[in-house]
Formats: structure tokens, C-alpha cells, sequence
């Protein structure tokens, strides 16, 4: 209907009663006030000001709406404290957990640089570890987690899906030959989990998939299962964006609909309010998509 800019321009004329003390006021030309309050009435189809011997005075009209007008020029002031406020706390640290072999893969998307060339003041620190860190805890601010989530007090959304195949060595395949079912994987050497990935969703497949499974060697972290995967050590579920980077390792089976998971971004609902957090979400989910390509390869 009009440029709320041209507010200005009143309010500055019905405070000091003329144009040229207004444009001082404003720091523009004489001209550029009588402008804009000429487009202001012209706009709303009003005449708000009257030009007097000792100045110009708002009109009845204008009298009746300047209580309005200047509740916007109050309403525009808080929003700039605000901003000047958010822009005052966006410093500090957000620390991101998610597991290990995920840091690399997230650093290569170009999110982090992204969100710091945005938010010079704020730093991302990960966290990393094979184990759900408690947020509520505050032992993270924000989490990149596969597999629905345990703890419903956690606010987030989800980013994609991960997929797991099955994996082993070139050389274990020379040695050993290739499983063409997963009722095969009986006859092979098997990597397990334990420690603090027993609880895995892959940990508690294994063994109902190959219940006569022979476990050669069990590790406690998803790269240590990598590492004694190409090392032919015997053949392990692996996320497809860990085994198929690896030229060491051949995909054996397809993946495996059972051990599909989802990769979530989560944070605890107070956290999520805070400035250096919500910069860090909005920042996750504008690059949502090239996200979903790290974690899914």
C-alpha cells in the first residue's frame, strides 16, 4: 500500500514541524522529505501534513493516525535492538556429536565453512563418539544420529536415510570365496560388535540373521570394524558410505532393508531457542542436500 520507509519521513517533519529541520534530522535532502510525504499521502489517498506560516502541522487526519505510525517506528526500534541483540550472542561454540567416520564426510560438504563465513563469532566443535552423547546433559549441544530416536524429549528432523550392506576384503574373497545369501554368511568369518556397540541395531541383527554365525573378532567402534574389515580379517555390515569408499572392500550382498536406519539432526528443545544453536540448524537444513550426499555417499 505504501513504503513503510516514508514513516520516517512523517514522524521526522511532525517532531520538528518543518522539512528542512526533518532532512537534517534524517540526513537526506530537503527535497527528498517533501518527496516522500507527497508519496505517502499519494499512496494511502490521505493529506496527513498542511504547510502553516510557522511550519508544516499534521492535518485531523494525520492527527488520528500518528499514535499508529508511531507505534510501528517503536515496533521497528524493538526489532533492531533484537537483532543487535541475537548478533551480540552469536559467539561462542556449538559442539556437534555424531561418530567419527561421519567427520570427515561432513567437513568435505563445505557446511562448516559456509557457517562460519555467515556466523564469524561461532565455532563448530565435534564431539565424536560411537555412543548416543546426552544432550539434555549437556554433553553436546546438537547431534547427527542414525536410527530413530531414543529419547523423545529431543526436539529435530530427519535428513535421509542410511544404508548398510555386507562387506569383505578382495583378498578375503580370493582366500575364502563370496556369500551369495546371507544364510551363506554361516560359512564365513564374521566381524560382531561389543563395548558400547552391542547395542547397535547391527549387533542384535547379526546374530538372528547367522544364528550359527562364527564370530572371529568383535570391536567396539564402527572403525575399528573397518579396519579389520580391509584388513580381510573376515566380513562385516558397514554403512554403505564407509564400505563403498573403501577400494579395499568389496560389497558382497546388497544392502540389507533390516538395517536401515535415518539420520537425524536433534537438539534439546531450550538448546534449539538459543542464537548459536538455531544458526547452526537453520544453517543444516539450508544445506540439507548435500548433507543427505555425505551420509548416504
Amino acid at each position: 500500500m505504501f513504503d513503510w520507509d516514508d514513516l520516517r519521513h512523517l514522524i521526522a517533519v511532525s517532531r520538528q514541524g518543518s522539512t528542512l529541520a526533518a532532512a537534517k534530522t534524517l540526513g537526506v535532502n530537503q527535497s527528498t522529505v517533501h518527496r516522500r510525504l507527497l508519496e505517502l499521502e499519494k499512496a494511502i489517498g490521505l493529506t496527513l501534513m498542511k504547510r502553516h506560516p510557522s511550519g508544516y502541522r499534521l492535518t485531523e487526519l494525520g492527527e488520528a493516525l500518528i499514535d499508529h505510525v508511531l507505534a510501528v517506528e517503536t515496533a521497528v526500534q524493538t526489532l533492531e535492538q533484537q537483532i543487535r541483540a541475537l548478533k551480540h550472542d552469536l559467539k561462542g561454540v556449538v559442539r556437534l556429536t555424531c561418530p567419527e567416520p561421519t567427520v570427515p564426510r561432513i567437513v568435505a560438504t563445505g557446511l562448516l565453512d559456509r557457517f562460519h563465513e555467515r556466523y564469524p563469532g561461532l565455532q563448530v566443535e565435534f564431539v565424536t563418539s560411537d555412543r548416543y552423547l546426552d544432550l539434555s546433559k549437556g554433553e553436546a549441544d546438537v547431534a547427527f544420529r542414525s536410527g530413530e530416536p531414543v529419547d523423545d524429549t529431543l526436539v529435530g528432523r530427519k535428513i535421509c536415510d542410511s544404508i548398510w550392506a555386507i562387506y569383505a576384503s578382495k583378498s578375503y574373497v580370493q582366500q575364502h570365496g563370496r556369500p551369495t545369501s546371507i544364510a551363506d554368511l554361516a560359512d564365513h568369518a564374521l566381524l560382531g560388535f561389543d563395548g558400547i556397540m552391542e547395542n547397535h541395531r547391527v549387533a542384535k541383527w547379526l546374530p538372528v540373521a547367522v544364528p550359527n554365525g562364527r564370530v572371529v573378532s568383535r570391536n567396539n567402534s564402527m572403525l575399528g570394524t573397518l579396519s579389520a574389515a580391509k584388513a580381510g580379517v573376515g566380513i562385516a555390515p558397514l554403512p554403505t558410505t564407509l564400505g563403498d569408499a573403501e577400494d579395499a572392500l568389496i560389497q558382497v550382498l546388497p544392502p540389507v532393508d533390516e538395517l536401515t536406519r535415518s539420520w537425524y539432526l536433534l537438539t534439546a528443545p531450550d538448546l534449539r531457542k538459543t542464537p548459536r544453536v538455531a544458526a547452526f540448524v537453520d544453517q543444516v537444513l539450508e544445506d540439507v542436500p548435500a548433507l543427505r550426499k555425505a551420509l548416504i555417499g
